[in-house]
């Protein structure tokens, strides 16, 4: 019997991985948001406001390739409250830091394996940041209603 090997590109790996991540934020209790723009010029993959306020980011690594070419994680740190990398289950997780949060995730779901150390953000900041999340959030719900 023949055995098939199914190969998966990078952008469909990404697009599973932030799904399932983005899922299990909302079973958290978390609205995410994907590819939301932070006022350093940087971009989250996923942004999500918890339900007492709190922020949490997740950067999403394809692979291998993915993570060792990109090392801005630290540039999301002072827009969140936690920070998660957010990875597919087939991905070598010893290689990521041990400080940030860790969820793995596929198309469907995910699972929390590390959580996120907590770093509260200032009030002001956790305002504005909250501000433009709404807004954005309602400019992409009007565009998806026209």
């Amino acid at each position: 019997m023949e055995s098939i090997t199914l190969v998966i590109s990078r952008p469909q790996i990404t697009t599973a991985v932030t799904r399932g991540a983005a899922r299990l934020f909302v079973a958290l209790g978390y609205a995410p948001l994907v590819e939301v723009g932070l006022p350093n010029g940087r971009r989250a993959d996923i942004m999500a406001l918890g339900p007492r306020g709190q922020i949490a980011v997740a950067e999403v690594k394809s692979g291998l390739e993915d993570f060792r070419t990109d090392r801005k994680w630290g540039d999301y740190l002072p827009y969140c409250d936690a920070f998660f990398f957010a990875v597919a289950p087939e991905f070598p997780r010893d290689i990521l830091p041990e400080e940030p949060g860790l969820i793995v995730a596929d198309g469907f779901d995910g699972a929390v394996l590390r959580d996120a150390p907590v770093t509260v953000l200032a009030g002001a900041r956790r305002k504005a940041l909250t501000i433009a999340f709404a807004r954005l959030a309602a400019a992409r719900a009007l565009v998806a209603s026209v």
